[in-house]
């Protein structure tokens, strides 16, 4: 038997559906409803959503971008002011060799960011210094926070004033739930209609 063998005979499809299936069955979702009533503040306001993760979840982060700027509103009506601080790889590059890696997101919200705006962290483990520090920058600027987490919730849950907390040990699954509750917010807000 070699390598791959032995590792297929360790992962399970089935199970890792399963895991899946029983946190989405179980969950209160009230928080996401929460979360989009927040959001439907920001749009009323003019305010911005910023949203910030390492890996993939940088990468799921650019994916809720996309949804919120378009998928909400492809008709401009409601549209949500949102960026990824995790997209413009020069911007990364430069505050991380100059600033150290864990200034990456709150330089960027410490220039772009205003009191009413709202911060979006996805970490797998709540731990990372960036995220800390993004929140900790967005606490100084009176933006509301906001974390998709998993794993036991880290340092992160503790600081945020709305920590959504997937207590997961495991990383895939923990980035596969923050594309779902993005996407469930993506569905309650393309479907509110404002005054």
């Amino acid at each position: 038997m070699d390598a791959t063998d032995r590792f297929m005979k360790k992962f399970s499809c089935n199970e890792y559906a399963q895991t899946l299936s029983v946190i989405l069955s179980e969950t209160d979702w009230s928080s996401v409803e929460i979360f989009a009533d927040k959001l439907k503040s920001v749009i009323k306001t003019k305010n911005h959503l910023y949203i910030c993760g390492n890996g993939g979840s940088a990468g799921n982060a650019m994916h809720l971008a996309n949804d919120f700027l378009y998928g909400v509103s492809p008709n401009l009506a409601n549209a949500l002011k949102v960026e990824a601080l995790s997209a413009n790889s020069s911007v990364l590059t430069c505050l991380g060799n100059d600033l150290g890696y864990d200034s990456i997101f709150s330089r960027q919200l410490k220039v772009k960011a205003e009191k009413g705006d709202l911060l979006l962290v996805l970490s797998g483990s709540g731990n990372s210094s960036n995220i800390i520090k993004a929140i900790e920058e967005a606490k100084i600027k009176g933006m509301y926070t906001v974390g998709i987490l998993g794993f036991d919730g880290g340092k992160a849950k503790e600081i945020l004033d709305m920590p959504i907390h997937f207590d997961i040990n495991d990383m895939q699954i923990s980035e596969d739930l923050q594309l779902i509750v993005g996407h469930m917010l993506m569905k309650l807000l393309s479907k509110i209609h404002y005054d």
